[in-house]
């Protein structure tokens, strides 16, 4: 199903809309949070469904693509999620209370949900075998750095007119991925249309698993994870559905998500690695932010800051696609891995005194680490897929990393509050009476707000105060860095499962894709 170079090119480009509207949306709505919650009247914990809706939809539809995709076409299930992600758009940026609000977000997150994986099948499809690596290298930079310009652009709009506008910007884009798409997306001469009964049973099995361990996820940490019985029910739900709606897909003649392609060992090996990416990817979108902010920088400088990362991860991408080719995935990953060790690394030793520069240089590291490693791991992953199951391989892959990335960002964030603690607890001890470098350290501060008007009394608790803030801060910034070691650390762990992954494909499996 390789086109011409003018046709590939649009083809590309058509479906590189769609995959970039979907991508920025997982997180341009974050920034605009807090003027959502005045402006809907609604508490912490309530609007923080309107992202956590979009992410919990799109994770609920991406393995079953291949199913509807089989059921409908791919062209125009293709060209229905791009619409339904257009007009829910539409309704997003137009709702009247909370409630409706998180309904039309989960229903354009069923859209966006649809675009990602179904735009990377399509790429492998359009472009040669010698391709793929270039066309993973094109793709990464939209699911990569979306997500990493989503809150800027959602800041930006919404400095600037209001939260809504950050829902309309999509419509635009959105009509123009639909002409092209009609124009340029044709239905693959493989695709076996299914027709019969849907199982629908294992459907919901699915749905009710995803959606209780997202309740985990997101309500762990506010509830004390385990101490909770909430928590505690909504973890038995969702391993016991998930149990069931393995041994149903398992059992049943047609499948809604085919499990047997976790029989392909070199599948089943790159999807590991990529859980283990996506874990440490998503961790870090979530923590950088906290901890540049939490050192003294305002929203905007800290998406000013985070930019040269993502810049680099553009430029890295193309060129790992290139050298796919001749050093081979596994030489990728591993220089990628090499790259990304060390950004941790350099984080896990930064202070309270950490300047531009000491920022700068592991954000390049990391951007191309990142960059180097996604093309690699999108590529090799499905290189032993027949082309029928494209689709259904690349959901699979999809959402298991995002499944991952949200285990990470609940992992990081207990690890976070629970390490803060503990660490004050380890420095506070040191800050007694009896502890001559403290006392002397009160006794400056006391003695230099009793310099500027104060009287004993206030001086003292003044100076008690600025004490505990430094407490407070050092303590956080030691969780920080042993937190970015554990994630070298699992960086490192996982060299096995890359060292198992297929490092090119041969020339039978070449055949068999063609």
């Amino acid at each position: 199903m390789v086109q011409n170079d003018a046709n590939k090119w649009m083809v590309c480009l058509t479906v590189l809309l769609g995959a970039i509207m979907s991508a920025v949306d997982t997180s341009i709505v974050n920034v605009a949070l807090p003027y959502m919650r005045g402006n809907l009247g609604a508490s912490v914990e309530e609007i923080t469904w309107v992202a956590s809706g979009y992410i919990l939809s799109s994770v609920i539809i991406m393995p079953v693509i291949a199913f509807l995709s089989a059921r409908f076409g791919r062209r125009p299930f293709y060209l229905f999620s791009i619409s339904i992600f257009t007009i829910s758009s539409l309704l997003c940026g137009m709702a009247w209370d909370l409630p409706s609000l998180i309904t039309f977000r989960v229903i354009q997150g069923l859209g966006g949900g649809v675009l990602l994986p179904i735009s990377q099948a399509i790429l492998r499809e359009t472009f040669s075998e010698k391709e793929q690596g270039l066309a993973m290298g094109i793709y990464g930079m939209a699911v990569v750095i979306g997500p990493a310009f989503g809150p800027a652009l959602g800041g930006w709009l919404t400095d600037n007119f209001s939260w809504p506008w950050i829902f309309y910007v999509n419509i635009p884009i959105g009509i123009i991925s639909i002409f092209m798409a009609r124009r340029y997306i044709k239905e693959p001469s493989f695709l076996v249309r299914e027709t019969g009964t849907v199982d629908w049973l294992g459907l919901v099995l699915m749905t009710i698993s995803f959606v209780a361990m997202q309740m985990v996820f997101e309500n762990g940490q506010d509830k004390g994870w385990f101490d909770s019985s909430f928590i505690v029910w909504s973890t038995v739900i969702a391993v016991v559905s998930m149990a069931l709606f393995v041994w149903r897909e398992l059992a049943v003649d047609k499948p809604v998500v085919d499990l047997t392609l976790f029989k392909d060992r070199n599948f089943i090996c790159g999807t590991l690695v990529g859980a283990v990416f996506g874990l440490c990817l998503f961790s870090t979108l979530f923590l950088q932010p906290l901890f540049l902010q939490g050192l003294g920088y305002a929203a905007t400088q800290t998406g000013t800051i985070l930019i040269p990362r993502s810049l680099i991860m553009a430029l890295g991408m193309p060129l790992a696609g290139r050298l796919y080719n001749s050093w081979g995935a596994r030489n990728i990953m591993l220089v990628g891995l090499a790259f990304t060790v060390c950004s941790y690394w350099q984080f896990a030793h930064l202070s309270l005194d950490v300047n531009g520069w000491d920022l700068m240089v592991p954000q390049l590291f990391q951007g191309m680490g990142f960059g180097m490693m996604f093309v690699a791991l999108s590529t090799v992953v499905l290189s032993t897929i027949d082309k029928p199951k494209l689709t259904a391989a690349v959901g699979l892959y999809n959402v298991t990393r995002q499944i991952m990335g949200s285990v990470g960002i609940a992992i990081v964030a207990s690890l976070l509050d629970n390490g803060t603690t503990n660490y004050r607890s380890l420095l506070i001890r040191h800050i007694t009476a009896y502890n001559p470098i403290s006392s002397q350290w009160l006794s400056k501060l006391a003695q230099g707000f009793e310099h500027h008007g104060m009287d004993a009394f206030s001086a003292k608790k003044a100076a008690l105060v600025v004490i505990n803030d430094q407490v407070n801060a050092q303590a956080q910034m030691i969780s920080y860095n042993h937190i970015f070691m554990l994630m070298a650390i699992i960086f490192v762990l996982s060299v096995p499962l890359m060292m198992t992954v297929k490092n090119q494909r041969t020339k039978s499996d070449l055949a068999v894709g063609e």
